[in-house]
């Protein structure tokens, strides 16, 4: 008798416990259900802000690479520019020493008018009544267009030699002609100088007379 009354009250206590520990796990479940959407939105979140970064991240590579491409062809630009003017002022500068040259030692274009301006002269000599008027159609006619073609020569070759020499004062601030440069345009200015001095008192008949005839 004693030992079935003392079992009774155990199995009462054991069903309320079961009770009581059914709400408990309803809740924990409950619980966990709410914090897995929860988690799952924080991750959603932080995904979404990871694409959003990248996308970011991605554009500001692509404006830093445009960047560096412009800073890289303007540079590119700068000196392909540089040794093109580089180039340019040491060409002009050997043509016009060459042109002041030739000038000095007569040109072939000189010589080809000066013979045509012959030809002409001795056509001319036909009419002429003096003697001086005869000189003067046979050979002061060519001596002068020989002196004037080699004039507007040394005259080209100063004004190209000059333009470089100038050239740097309005272009590039800071930029200097190689020494070389430099050195063939003064050797050009100094032989268009000259070509334009002989040549201009030889037009005049300054430099030589024209021979006269005895009367």
């Amino acid at each position: 008798m004693d030992t079935t009354k003392s079992l009774a009250p155990t199995v009462a206590e054991t069903d309320a416990a079961e009770e009581q520990a059914a709400p408990d796990t309803a809740a924990a479940t409950t619980a966990a259900d709410g914090a897995a959407p929860a988690d799952a939105t924080t991750a959603s979140a932080a995904r979404d802000a990871a694409e959003g970064e990248a996308p970011a991240g991605a554009e500001a590579a692509e404006a830093a690479d445009e960047e560096f491409d412009e800073d890289g062809a303007d540079r590119e630009d700068g000196e392909d520019s540089g040794q093109g003017s580089g180039v340019g002022s040491a060409a002009s500068a050997i043509v016009a020493a060459g042109l002041g040259l030739v000038a000095l030692s007569g040109s072939w274009v000189s010589r080809v008018i000066a013979e045509r301006q012959t030809l002409i002269g001795q056509i001319e000599s036909v009419n002429a009544t003096t003697a001086k008027e005869k000189i003067a159609a046979l050979y002061g006619d060519a001596w002068h267009m020989t002196a004037l073609v080699n004039g507007v020569l040394s005259t080209l070759a100063l004004l190209l030699a000059v333009f470089v020499l100038a050239r740097p004062a309005f272009g590039t601030p800071g930029r200097v002609l190689p020494v070389w440069v430099r050195s063939v345009s003064w050797a050009a200015v100094a032989l268009g100088v000259l070509g334009v001095l002989v040549f201009g008192l030889m037009y005049f008949d300054l430099l030589v007379a024209l021979p006269t005839a005895a009367q």
